[in-house]
């Protein structure tokens, strides 16, 4: 059994690409990969491991607003990632955590985000599903760093 219902995988996974997206468009001179560490272990993220309506429908300009308000989270002075990079990451996270039922904390762990910047060049292309299931059976014959 997944995490969640699959009705609300499509919005998940397409509002987290965009919400890593707009935080890396936007904000230029912050740093986008600590605000992926810190949504991916945020109440904000266990909400919607969870299941909760309410989270699992915002678009990303919603979810936006309630994690800096919900986790009183604040953007680090660094460097954006450029690209379509960030969206894809998102995409991958939500459904990676989905697919494997596992806590989103869980996968940043498994996952970190610079395997993932690194392997974007050879997986972005893929299916997503695809590029989880590759992602996944390599993480069970190999410890990914």
């Amino acid at each position: 059994m997944q995490a969640y219902s699959e009705a609300y995988l499509g919005d998940v996974v397409e509002n987290q690409g965009k919400l890593f997206d707009f935080v890396a468009q936007n904000f230029p001179d912050k740093d986008t990969a600590d605000f992926i560490q810190v949504y991916m272990n945020s109440k904000t993220r266990k909400s919607i491991d969870e299941g909760q309506a309410y989270v699992n429908t915002m678009d990303n300009s919603e979810l936006w607003n309630y994690f800096c308000k919900t986790d009183g989270f604040t953007l680090q002075k660094g460097d954006s990632m450029k690209g379509f990079v960030p969206d894809w990451i998102g995409e991958f996270y939500a459904y990676y955590q989905w697919y494997y039922n596992i806590p989103s904390r869980e996968v940043i762990k498994n996952v970190p985000i610079d395997y993932l910047i690194k392997a974007y060049g050879g997986l972005h292309d893929l299916d997503l599903e695809l590029a989880v299931k590759k992602v996944g059976t390599r993480l069970k014959t190999t410890n990914i760093e």
